[in-house]
């Protein structure tokens, strides 16, 4: 029994899932966390090739609605950002990003786009349809609304797989990984990887979520497309995540080991009995 134990002690310590493998925002420094340099600085999304465009054109006007939008009627901002497809009318105001870095909009034909942001695209908008309004009486102004549709990221994790779409303009590491439903008890918080698509261009982005200098960092927001993947912690086929887990499984298995030799030596005894 006592062999048993010392066999089994180690096991369970290494299988223990502690809080410092698994908490958020511990500081740098501590049980081997690192820490990043201070190098956030967030910048509107840049346009790329494949993404897709909402255009919508506002008006006093009817007659500048009419002539710009196609019959039905637009969606707002959050209805777009909460929406993983569009499809039905709100595919008339989505415009496909080519090869060639633009779009086909009508009536002012290809508009380079990609690289912009789509504060600089909804500008270049209203510059060129406004030539288009002059005399229409006093209501020439127009404004123009721009967003990028369809835009989601994916996880996979110990947890499980799935793609999400991005609610708002800006999410962050932590945001993403809520949506997701957080990171298994397994999941190595260490090595959490980004894979990122940038221009035909595949970067892979690795970082320790525990780190609380993240939040400074160039890791802290996701862009759209990205892959979040967590690895299982090393070796970690089996384990239990707290102390009074250990020591339940280490009575239990004691328990067990116990009545194994209670039931094998009362077997080795009748044995012994009934030979002589």
């Amino acid at each position: 029994m006592k062999k048993i134990f010392i066999l089994l002690f180690p096991v369970l310590l290494v299988s223990c899932v502690t809080s410092k493998k698994v908490n958020l925002l511990q500081e740098p420094g501590q049980h081997g966390i690192p820490a990043y340099a201070d190098t956030i600085t967030y910048e509107d999304y840049q346009v790329r090739v494949g993404d897709r465009l909402y255009v919508y054109v506002y008006s006093i006007d009817e007659r500048v609605s009419k002539m710009f939008n196609p019959s039905g009627t637009g969606i707002n901002s959050s209805q777009i950002r909460q929406s993983s497809s569009v499809g039905g009318s709100y595919d008339l105001y989505t415009y496909l990003v080519l090869e060639d870095g633009t779009i086909d909009y009508p009536m002012v034909g290809h508009l380079p786009v990609r690289g912009m942001t789509t504060r600089e695209i909804k500008h270049a908008l209203e510059a060129e349809l406004s030539t288009y309004v002059s005399g229409y009486g006093d209501y020439q102004m127009l404004s123009v609304e721009v967003n990028i549709v369809r835009r989601s990221f994916s996880v996979i994790s110990d947890k499980g797989s799935g793609t999400f779409t991005i609610p708002k303009e800006k999410v962050t590491i932590y945001e993403a990984l809520a949506m997701a439903g957080d990171i298994g008890d397994f999941g190595d918080r260490s090595k959490v990887r980004i894979v990122r698509e940038v221009e035909g261009e595949t970067f892979v982005k690795v970082f320790d979520v525990r780190s609380k200098d993240i939040i400074n960092s160039e890791y802290y927001y996701i862009e759209p497309n990205d892959v979040i993947y967590i690895q299982r912690i090393k070796g970690q086929s089996f384990g239990v995540n707290s102390v009074t887990t250990s020591i339940s499984v280490a009575a239990t298995t004691l328990a067990f080991g116990g009545f194994v030799y209670g039931l094998v030596a009362r077997i080795v005894n009748s044995v012994e009995k009934n030979g002589k």
